[in-house]
């Protein structure tokens, strides 16, 4: 009888905690539907959300037998839908590659760029804007962003491979050291700007911003990012052993070392697809994981897929502040993100800091 009632209570126990973490699901989902709707509706030329809906409806070849008139339509699927699908896949992937980064190093004040994929975007995309290659396409300069991206990565595992401690923490240290060197190089080609045009649009790109995207940047990183990450979704089990340190995990079947390569390359890979159309956006990676897993806890499993759309949902509303927060100017939304971010990052030092003194 006394197991009975044990197995009893540990079911009922699964079934709320599954319950509610398919709520949680459900409910990022309808927000961020809702958040698309709110950033395409407002701005300049505010358009009634009813409106916006059956624009958006007419997209999606739903039609409801409403005509609407050109000019919010145009201003809908043409200037804004495409900027927020862009702001919904930069913000899914620094989302999860932040939380998959965290799970790595198992350590929640980690985020994609600490290992020089931000860094390089940027420094692909300064040279792109610094010898004139964007004058012949404008797509050589996301083109730049993700080979820059790439080549740090490679760089990094390169000199990572070779270390006799090849531990998570040189693996991170290097990324800071690249960092580094990066911003030096970067910094040099700002000095030797040749116009301010030029020093203007470096500066410009570094402080990460959503203008005049359009469907061609949503087609670009569209696949990459969602494949990217459905993929490194599938991860979160072993991410969960690993938790446990690397020993536990290589006996609970995980083979650690390959899970480490695999998953950093992911993770740098669908953050060098963001970089390239976005600029460095911070924080996003950072926070966000760390909110969905004080909602939702620290299962992998859960917290991927969920830390995607937090991410979407937060980097859609940060661009929509950007939008209206001083009209008509336009700030950057890696401004933004900045603002909201550094308290948030301070409160967090604070809070983990104060449980390692409780401890």
């Amino acid at each position: 009888m006394l197991v009975n009632k044990k197995t009893t209570k540990r079911i009922a126990m699964t079934n709320v905690q599954t319950w509610r973490l398919s709520m949680v699901a459900i409910l990022s989902v309808i927000f961020l539907f809702l958040a698309i709707i709110l950033a395409v509706s407002l701005g300049p030329i505010n358009i009634p959300f009813s409106e916006t809906v059956g624009i958006l409806l007419n997209k999606l070849r739903i039609s409801l037998g409403i005509m609407h008139n050109e000019q919010p339509t145009i201003v809908i699927t043409e200037v804004r839908l495409p900027r927020v699908l862009v702001a919904a896949l930069v913000g899914a992937a620094l989302g999860v590659s932040g939380a998959a980064m965290q799970g790595l190093f198992r350590n929640p004040l980690v985020e994609p760029g600490y290992v020089g994929v931000s860094s390089g975007g940027a420094l692909g995309a300064v040279c792109a804007i610094f010898f004139g290659w964007t004058k012949i396409s404008s797509w050589f300069l996301p083109g730049a962003a993700f080979l820059g991206a790439l080549v740090a990565i490679l760089v990094v595992l390169s000199i990572w491979s070779i270390n006799s401690q090849r531990n998570i923490v040189t693996l991170l240290l290097l990324g800071i050291g690249i960092n580094s060197f990066f911003s030096a190089l970067m910094n040099i080609m700002i000095a030797a700007s040749k116009n301010e045009q030029e020093l203007r649009s470096i500066v410009y790109w570094l402080q990460g911003g959503l203008e005049a995207r359009t469907w061609g940047h949503v087609t670009l990183i569209f696949f990459p990012i969602l494949i990217g990450c459905i993929i490194l979704c599938l991860f979160g089990r072993d991410l969960n052993m690993m938790l446990l340190g690397d020993e536990q995990a290589s006996s609970s079947g995980v083979n650690v070392k390959a899970t480490r390569y695999i998953v950093l390359i992911l993770a740098s890979f669908i953050t060098g697809s963001a970089v390239a159309v976005s600029g460095i956006i911070g924080f996003v990676g950072l926070i966000v994981p760390h909110i969905m897993r004080f909602i939702i806890g620290p299962d992998h499993r859960l917290l991927l897929p969920i830390s995607a759309i937090g991410g979407a949902i937060f980097l859609i509303l940060a661009d929509l502040i950007s939008r209206l927060i001083i009209q008509p100017i336009v700030l950057q939304v890696g401004v933004i993100c900045a603002i909201i971010g550094a308290p948030l990052f301070i409160m967090l030092i604070l809070r983990t800091n104060k449980g390692m003194n409780a401890t």
